[in-house]
């Protein structure tokens, strides 16, 4: 696994696209976002489609088509430095495919940012377009508009990206001790074994530092995901893996139980309550950078700044 390239990092002025590809968008805290990025000298514009919903389905941000349609626009356009996703949730699968990517790699590199049901076009940049995404608060979650910790730590990672090279575990440990060295990649682990046997999605984690976490899954349904990713020999070749959060999943004894049984295993370092994902004060880390990762430690190093 090779670094991919790394957008340019933004500077004041910079204009924002924010796009919906997954689930329906609250119009108050949409606008609550919008001010802090304006508040942080960004010219955020908002793409035609964010607030729709679709006809049938509530959990869908408009139909698929449109919402593809928003991003494409946003990502072709030459104005726009960086495309921002308002929120997960779910649809981001369903649009996917609906993308010009040849189109997209010919538009140049930008800053991308989501979490969430955004991994999935997290691994669509990384296998379709080369490209360093950024998997950090949306512009309408709460985390980001409440939190100052994950509000800083993401301003700083767009606009001096050298200050955050180290990300530190507050409160993490190693289930696993020692250290590795690879590329990183992630995101939510239930959208990386979804993406299993999709067009154009990795064969394995072959010398990555894999980031995961998830939200609302209890112990046997990551017992199942996990299971998932080894059987499919996706896991096998990892080089360490750092765990994030797991908001809803059920007492952390029990996650830890299946996560010491299911990674254990692996004989690579696994480093515990890395603080990136659905938690409060969440980190911004970013996909497709060599990094280090020292288990012991509870950091996570990156040879170079996330954005150039």
């Amino acid at each position: 696994m090779k670094s991919l390239t790394r957008p340019t990092r933004l500077a004041p002025g910079a204009r924002v696209a924010v796009v919906s590809p997954s689930g329906p968008v609250p119009e108050e805290r949409l606008e609550a976002g919008l001010d802090l990025l304006r508040g942080w000298d960004l010219d955020p514009v908002v793409a035609p489609h964010v607030l729709d919903r679709h006809p049938g389905f509530n959990y869908l941000a408009g139909i698929d088509a449109d919402r593809a349609a928003d991003f494409q626009a946003a990502w072709c356009d030459p104005e726009v430095a960086a495309v921002f996703c308002a929120r997960g949730g779910y649809g981001a699968q369903r649009m996917v495919d609906l993308l010009d990517w040849d189109a997209i790699r010919a538009a140049g590199p930008k800053v991308f940012l989501g979490f969430s049901d955004i991994t999935a076009l997290h691994e669509a940049f990384a296998t379709r377009a080369g490209l360093v995404t950024l998997h950090g608060p949306m512009v309408a979650a709460v985390d980001f508009l409440k939190n100052a910790r994950t509000q800083e730590h993401l301003r700083a990672t767009l606009f001096e990206p050298e200050t955050v090279r180290t990300l530190t575990a507050g409160t993490g440990g190693a289930l696993v001790p020692g250290r590795a060295r690879g590329v990183t990649l992630g995101g939510c682990v239930s959208l990386l074994a979804a993406d299993l046997g999709t067009p154009h999605a990795r064969a394995s984690a072959r010398g990555g530092l894999l980031l995961i976490e998830d939200i609302g899954e209890e112990a046997y349904r990551l017992d199942r995901i996990l299971t998932q990713l080894l059987r499919a020999g996706w896991l096998d070749p990892v080089a360490g893996i750092a765990l994030g959060s797991w908001v809803d999943c059920g007492p952390y004894e029990s996650l830890r139980a299946v996560f010491a049984d299911r990674l254990g295993g692996l004989g690579v370092p696994v480093v515990e309550h890395f603080g990136f994902g659905h938690c409060e004060g969440a980190l911004t880390v970013a996909f497709g950078v060599g990094a280090e990762l020292d288990a012991d430690a509870g950091t996570l190093t990156l040879d170079e700044p996330a954005l150039a």
